[in-house]
């Protein structure tokens, strides 16, 4: 006798034999969000995306047995708020979640708003110099959610335009006095170059190992010198802390400055001006940029992908591959100025002290705390993400930010290029309510970024314009690896790595610096290196790093007082060892204990000189970016 199967049986049979798969979702710019999410049929948004992968998860579905992949097809998405991943989104380590570019195709998460309407200005425009008057563009500035916004960068053809400023050559001029009692500034009336209110001004002003953006409140002409006086809050944290200080007479004459934000400097091709007041773009295009089909993009958004978990609930095995990331804002220097302390970490207060000394370091005479510039993507409580053949690009702020309770992270393959501040930022630094010199070392260590691999990544014209910045800023991480990056044209280091200018122990030890290319490097400041370390991190090696070129710009303070390997204030427990440079030219100041030099400069193996860098399967990076100065030539025309 046959007897029949039933067909749930088959059905389940089936199932157990099939070898298991990822859910797939499909995203398209041309989508719906009411369809289904398939590749014939792919929704709009990353967000309908993950809102369909989290019920997914949350259901328990067969079909995120082996991951869910959200598969994005190329073109632009315009991003309205930042893409939020909570630990609902976490994936495991058998069914990660991730996010990838289709195959051969571009998809850039946007946070800009494209400025239409182009037209040549009619008859003359107010401030603008004579000789300009019928060489530029005018249009209207975007809205959003129908209301005008700021911006402070404008990009043509996906090139960065140059805000209206005085000369950016290396023949910047200089302050005459500075004088901390009046909080006023002196330079010569020339510097101004027509400009006689202070309107939109604001003075960028070079001082030592930082530039300040300092938003003008007054300008006086007497003769040949004009009186400059700031707004608050940036005036008052200006002329009270004592470190980077603006140079008076030093050994390369005073601190050079250059004034941005007036139209009476907008006198080249590619420079731009936007008049608030009248909520219009100024421009005057380069040659070969035709404005009635140009695409011309403002920054709107600040950040575009927050990873958010917690030490308790973080978001894990999550991955990006062979996205773009780009165009965003950062308008706390227009609110706020800018006065950073080193590495485009800003100071909120400083100040020196009458009396020197606090308990861990006797010898301290100030004290700051500081802000944390952002990311267009930024994560805290995450583990176990990745980010491979991303890009970072046009961006108002840092690139890629993990900030707390992170571990076991790579970021691989991707480039980072066009970034005002840090192309990479890793670790804590400092919490705005924390002195930044006391050491951090929390009782619950899984707030520590650790166990982190940075490697096979480009950066290039990071830091373009807070020249203190660094490709990659690395504060309190923990058994981080750094390696085979390629870096070039930054305003001032390489890697930095540590904080807190302490010996005492804090959250940092074991990490690697090793087989990094680095060069041309300091283009715009000194008290810089190639690799720069600050305080106490025991079994911390740098080692087999090819470092070369240095900037040798003609306004810095010290001309000499730059190195291809620095280990600053507090530096403890780490080796330095078989790193090629072309000369010995390194310094150990003010260091702690169990520093190890071994092996460095130009006796170290050709092998070594050559190994470093991008690995052979990461070199096709490097066309994906300008060749070396191409932008910077752009802006050192006048």
């Amino acid at each position: 006798m046959t007897r029949s199967i039933p067909a749930s049986l088959l059905l389940a049979a089936s199932l157990l034999t099939a070898p298991a798969v990822a859910a797939d979702i499909w995203v398209a710019p041309k989508g719906s969000d009411r369809n289904p999410g398939t590749a014939d049929q792919p929704l709009a948004t990353l967000n309908m995306a993950l809102r369909q992968a989290r019920d997914l998860r949350r259901l328990r579905d067969a079909s995120v047995q082996n991951g869910v992949h959200i598969w994005v097809r190329g073109g632009e998405y315009r991003l309205q708020e930042p893409l939020l991943f909570r630990p609902e989104d976490a994936g495991t380590a058998s069914s990660p979640t991730i996010i990838e570019a289709a195959p051969g195709e571009q998809p850039v998460l946007s946070g800009g708003a494209a400025v239409r309407g182009w037209k040549k200005a009619a008859g003359a425009v107010p401030g603008l110099p004579k000789a300009v008057q019928g060489q530029v563009w005018v249009a209207d500035a975007p809205l959003l959610a129908g209301r005008s916004f700021d911006f402070r960068q404008l990009w043509v053809n996906g090139r960065k335009a140059v805000r209206a400023r005085t000369a950016t050559d290396d023949n910047l001029p200089r302050l005459l006095r500075w004088d901390t009692d009046r909080r006023e500034a002196w330079i010569p009336a020339a510097a101004l170059s027509g400009v006689t209110r202070a309107g939109q001004l604001e003075m960028v002003l070079h001082q030592m190992w930082a530039v300040n953006v300092l938003r003008v409140k007054s300008v006086t002409v007497q003769g040949k010198e004009a009186r400059v006086t700031f707004h608050e809050p940036e005036s008052r944290v200006q002329f009270e802390h004592p470190w980077p200080r603006p140079i008076i007479n030093g050994k390369n004459g005073s601190s050079a400055f250059y004034l941005a934000g007036a139209p009476e400097l907008l006198d080249q091709p590619g420079e731009w001006y936007y008049d608030q007041q009248h909520r219009q773009v100024l421009y005057w295009p380069r040659p070969g940029e035709t404005m009635s089909t140009a695409q011309t993009v403002v920054p709107a958004l600040e950040t575009l992908v927050q990873v958010a978990g917690s030490l308790d609930a973080p978001v894990s095995h999550l991955q990006f591959k062979g996205l773009t990331f780009a165009y965003t804002t950062w308008l706390r220097p227009s609110e706020q100025g800018h006065v950073p302390l080193q590495a485009g970490m800003y100071l909120l207060d400083g100040y020196s002290l009458a009396k020197p000394g606090t308990p861990d370091k006797a010898g301290l005479e100030n004290q700051a705390w500081i802000g944390r510039p952002p990311g267009a993507v930024q994560l805290s409580g995450a583990d176990h993400t990745r980010f491979e053949r991303c890009r970072f690009e046009h961006l108002g702020a840092s690139g890629l930010d993990y900030q707390q309770g992170t571990h076991d992270d790579a970021i691989v393959g991707c480039t980072f290029r066009d970034v005002a501040v840090n192309g990479l930022q890793l670790g804590k630094f400092s919490d705005p309510g924390i002195e930044t010199h006391l050491p951090y070392n929390p009782k619950d260590e899984r707030e520590i970024c650790s166990n982190e691999l940075v490697e096979n990544n480009l950066f290039t014209d990071c830091g373009n314009e807070d020249w203190g910045a660094c490709a990659v800023t690395a504060g309190y991480v923990r058994q981080t690896t750094i390696r085979h990056n390629e870096i070039s044209q930054v305003p001032y280091t390489g890697i930095s790595l540590g904080w807190g200018w302490t010996k005492t122990t804090n959250a940092m030890q074991g990490n690697r610096v090793s087989r990094n290319y680095i060069h041309h490097y300091a283009q715009h400041t000194y008290d810089v290196a190639g690799v720069y370390t600050l305080s106490a991190q025991p079994g911390t090696v740098i080692s087999e790093n090819r470092i070369d070129e240095i900037g040798r710009a003609a306004y810095v303070h010290d001309p000499e007082h730059w190195f291809y390997l620095y280990l600053d204030e507090g530096s403890s427990g780490i080796t330095v060892q078989d790193n090629w440079c072309p000369a010995e030219k390194f310094l150990a100041n003010a260091n702690g204990p169990n520093n190890v030099w071994k092996n460095n400069g130009p006796m170290v193996s050709d092998a070594i000189k050559q190994a470093a860098g991008l690995e052979a399967a990461f070199r096709d990076l490097r066309g994906t970016a300008p060749k070396a100065g191409a932008e910077q030539k752009s802006v050192k025309s006048k």
